[in-house]
């Protein structure tokens, strides 16, 4: 039987791209055997209003992600016209690469979501999901999600063995704002590129 190549999607706005990302990433390629993890920095996301442009975003995931050999950077979402819908990223990733088994990565406050995102029967008939937990839900409430959508879609969701981690980018662009250290937060590299270039700063201080 022929081996099949395992990667995980690690889809997001990424504004900034921050350690918990990291860290997840990193946990579902361990515990799961994953040959490689995709970051896919959004287009237009949807869903989310006033978000840096995409160049910028990509150049941040870039340099969080290149000392990492198993971590990949895609743009197949900035590269397609119009609003980013996670089904049809994995619809292309799966078309261009028919011999992969496709891990979506999410933090347990997208699984709450993701019934309402764009035809959600075909992110979960075409990959395994798995969630990361988050603060604000507790163990049961999450775990009646779970069941909810296995028995709706005939979902494989199976959890990332890693406690909340509680960093948020938002919290990371008031931090900027209000000239507070991100550091710890954010990878080194990055932090050296949003103080060089300014980013997040407000309008007077650029």
């Amino acid at each position: 039987m022929d081996y099949r190549k395992k990667v995980g999607i690690m889809g997001g706005t990424f504004n900034p791209i921050h350690l918990g990302h990291m860290l997840v990433a990193e946990t579902a390629y361990e515990t799961f055997d994953l040959d490689e993890i995709l970051f896919v920095p959004s287009g237009i996301p949807y869903m989310k209003e006033n978000v840096l442009d995409a160049k910028t975003r990509i150049t941040m995931t870039g340099l969080a992600i290149e000392g990492n050999s198993h971590f990949a950077l895609s743009t197949i979402e900035v590269d397609r016209d119009g609003n980013s819908y996670s089904y049809e990223t994995i619809r292309d990733l799966k078309a261009a690469n028919p011999n992969i088994e496709y891990y979506f990565i999410v933090g347990a406050d997208s699984l709450f979501k993701m019934d309402k995102w764009m035809c959600p029967e075909k992110i979960f008939s075409e990959v395994i999901v798995l969630v990361a937990r988050r603060p604000g839900h507790a163990e049961d409430e999450l775990n009646a999600q779970i069941k909810e959508l296995k028995e709706k879609y005939n979902a494989d969701i199976r959890m990332l063995p890693i406690n909340c981690v509680d960093i948020s980018s938002t919290n990371i662009r008031d931090k900027v704002r209000n000239h507070q250290s991100i550091r710890y937060m954010v990878h080194d590299q990055v932090i050296e590129y949003i103080n060089k270039n300014h980013i997040y700063w407000s309008e007077d201080e650029k």
